[in-house]
C-alpha cells in the first residue's frame, strides 16, 4: 500500500499536465464532428496523445484504414521499447497489461531502482483519470475559450517533459549527452530537406533508438557480473 501511495504522489504532476493537454484533444475531437462521449471513449481506451491527435484526423476520411494502421504503429511503437526497459526493473508480478504506460509515466518509472506493480499502478492512476477528465472538459467547454488559451494549453506537455528530464540531466553527464544528441537529431529531421519528409511518428522512433544506442555505447552501465 505504501508503494501505491508513493506512486500516486509521483503521478500528480503528470495528471495535471495531462488535464490541460487532453483538454485540447477534446476540443479538436468535437470540432471534427465527434460527440463528447466519443472523444472521452477514445481517451479512455487509447491514452496516447500523438496517436489520438493523428488518429482523429484520419478518421474523418473514411477508407484510409491502412494509413491509420501505419501511422499508429510508427507513432506508438516506442512504447514497446519503454515496456522492455521498465521490465528489466520490474518484480515478478509485474507483467502483461500491468505495463501499459505513456512517455511521462515511463520517464518517472525509469528513475526507480526497482519498479513494483503497486508503485506502477499508483503512478498510472491519476494520469489516466486526468487524461479522461481533461478530454471531457475540453469536449464540453472548449468552444467558449479563446484561441490563445488553447495554444498555451497545447504547450503544457512539453513543459512537463522538461520538468522530468532536467533534474536527471543535473545528475548525469550521460543523460545530458543523450538529450542533446536527441535534440540535434530532431532538428536534422525537421530542417534537412530529405529527412523532413519522414513522418513525425517514424522520426520519433528513429531519434529515440539512435540516441539511446549511441548513449549506451559511449556510456555503458556496468551490471552486477561486471562489478564482480
Amino acid at each position: 500500500m505504501e508503494n501505491y501511495k508513493r506512486g500516486l504522489t509521483a503521478g500528480i504532476p503528470i495528471a495535471l499536465g495531462y488535464l490541460s493537454v487532453s483538454f485540447t484533444f477534446g476540443i479538436m475531437a468535437v470540432s471534427y464532428g465527434l460527440s463528447w462521449w466519443q472523444a472521452v471513449l477514445i481517451s479512455m481506451t487509447t491514452v496516447t496523445s500523438a496517436g489520438q491527435f493523428a488518429g482523429i484526423g484520419i478518421m474523418m476520411h473514411p477508407g484510409q484504414y491502412f494509413q491509420m494502421l501505419i501511422s499508429q504503429i510508427t507513432i506508438n511503437i516506442r512504447y514497446s521499447f519503454m515496456s522492455i526497459s521498465v521490465g528489466q526493473k520490474a518484480d515478478s508480478r509485474f507483467s502483461g497489461i500491468s505495463r501499459w504506460m505513456t512517455d511521462e509515466i515511463f520517464a518517472v518509472a525509469s528513475q526507480e531502482d526497482s519498479v513494483s506493480r503497486s508503485f506502477f499502478a499508483g503512478l498510472s492512476t491519476l494520469p489516466y483519470i486526468g487524461w479522461a477528465v481533461g478530454t471531457l472538459i475540453g469536449a464540453i467547454l472548449g468552444s467558449i475559450l479563446p484561441d490563445r488559451l488553447m495554444s498555451a494549453l497545447s504547450l503544457a506537455i512539453y513543459g512537463m517533459f522538461v520538468a522530468i528530464v532536467v533534474p536527471e540531466m543535473k545528475k548525469s553527464r550521460a543523460v545530458v549527452f543523450v538529450v542533446v544528441l536527441a535534440l540535434v537529431l530532431s532538428c536534422m529531421f525537421y530542417y534537412v530537406p530529405f529527412l523532413s519528409r519522414i513522418s513525425s511518428g517514424i522520426t520519433i522512433t528513429v531519434v529515440a533508438i539512435l540516441a539511446a544506442v549511441i548513449g549506451s555505447l559511449l556510456f555503458p552501465v556496468a551490471d552486477d557480473t561486471d562489478k564482480e
